[in-house]
């Protein structure tokens, strides 16, 4: 499956991204804000990448592997919608990782505004959540941006001070682009 946005083309992720996984979320600079660090080695992106493979599987969906119009085999990120489970609850996850090379250009919020509409509408979701952590101020705007509000925290990493929970639901979703086309 091939999805673009205006400027974003967006697929299915496969076995083969092994090594672009490990290249962006292995990289410090992509885990400022990540507790648990980078990924440690190219085994252990292969073994998230084979989860997150079984998930797509049991789900229906999963985060996307993430390029350019203007360079479709390179992939600058992993993002979009998966199923998360914490504790005894399941929630369905907005979340993103670009290479540093894509930051500042817009793209996760384009990727996150796609990503809603794409749960709401194609999957029938009723509500979207997403993790930050309480300094990540780029990240927390592009939740607020894209209309996503702060519920809670979560303890998610051992540790770790707790992660902020921002959420949408389909119907605050739907009446804030009324608003916009209003």
């Amino acid at each position: 499956m091939h999805l673009q946005t205006p400027r974003l083309l967006l697929r299915a992720m496969r076995p083969s991204d092994d090594k672009d996984l490990f290249r962006i979320y292995g990289d410090p600079a992509t885990n400022t804000f990540n507790p648990a660090g980078p990924y440690p080695d190219l085994a252990h992106a292969q073994k998230v990448l084979a989860d997150r493979l079984r998930s797509c599987q049991r789900y229906g969906y999963d985060s996307w592997a993430i390029a350019t119009q203007g360079a479709p085999d390179t992939l600058i990120g992993f993002g979009g919608l998966s199923v998360r489970l914490y504790g005894d609850e399941t929630i369905n996850n907005l979340g993103y990782r670009f290479a540093t090379s894509a930051w500042g250009k817009g793209y996760a919020t384009e990727l996150s505004r796609f990503a809603l509409e794409y749960g709401f509408r194609e999957l029938g979701l009723d509500t979207i959540s997403a993790r930050v952590r309480r300094h990540h101020q780029a990240s927390i705007h592009v939740l607020e941006k894209t209309g996503l509000r702060f519920v809670n925290e979560i303890h998610d990493v051992d540790n770790a001070p707790p992660s902020l929970v921002y959420a949408i639901t389909q119907q605050e979703w739907q009446a804030d682009r009324s608003r916009e086309c209003g």
